[in-house]
């Protein structure tokens, strides 16, 4: 087990640390008082455990690795993920899960505006609300809202699905509600048992996705955007 505190490191060493540490490696993170680009970058299978709050961007571009924010965490959290599982144990500012590409991202409380902007394949699990703009452009991948969503959900999607199992205050340009099939229920039936959340409300979710109006524009018609 290792222990780096942040009043005795810049962020710099922290990351050099972690980057260099086998594979199977535990590590502690203590004192990050919202510190930022904590924990950036790490490619290899590792625990890191950071206890208190972070700043801008913690846990982005990660592969493979592990990471348990005991706390809450700034913009951008868990932005252009590869693969691995990142948790936030509180709250989540702005575009949190911005261009991931893989892995799970696990906010066990509320999240900002624009989660899951951009998303690029994958999974985000939010056991609270989402604001506004959430999956604005989302290309690929799965986000599941256990609480309520803001304004102009899933604007401009393409093949991301959104599953909420509250209300939204509007939907987005091309965003539409279509039918839970037994596929989608396995899906949300996953994905709460992989973030640790209840179960027990399965039905209750509803499925959000492109209905494709956007893909190909026809200039012998009128679009609306």
């Amino acid at each position: 087990m290792v222990t780096l505190d942040c009043t005795e490191y810049t962020t710099r060493e922290i990351n050099r640390t972690l980057a260099d540490l086998p594979a199977g490696d535990e590590v502690t993170i203590t004192n990050p008082k919202g510190r930022h680009n904590i924990a950036v970058g790490l490619q290899q299978a590792i625990d890191v455990k950071i206890e208190g709050h972070t700043g801008y961007y913690s846990g982005g571009m990660g592969k493979n690795v592990r990471i348990n924010i005991i706390g809450n965490a700034g913009p951008g959290v868990g932005e252009n993920m590869m693969s691995g599982l990142l948790r936030v144990n509180g709250y989540a500012s702005s575009a949190a899960g911005a261009s991931a590409r893989g892995g799970l991202l696990v906010i066990e409380k509320d999240v900002g505006v624009r989660c899951g902007i951009s998303l690029k394949g994958g999974e985000i699990v939010v056991g609270g609300s989402v604001g506004n703009f959430c999956a604005f452009m989302a290309q690929a991948g799965t986000i599941l809202i256990c609480g309520d969503a803001g304004e102009a959900l899933g604007d401009s999607l393409y093949e991301a699905v959104i599953y909420l199992r509250g209300n939204y205050g509007s939907l987005g340009a091309d965003a539409q509600e279509e039918p839970m099939t037994d596929s989608d229920f396995s899906v949300v039936g996953t994905l709460l048992d992989q973030a640790g959340f209840d179960r027990s409300e399965l039905r209750g979710f509803k499925r959000i996705a492109s209905a494709k109006t956007l893909y190909h524009f026809d200039a012998a018609r009128t679009q609306t955007y």
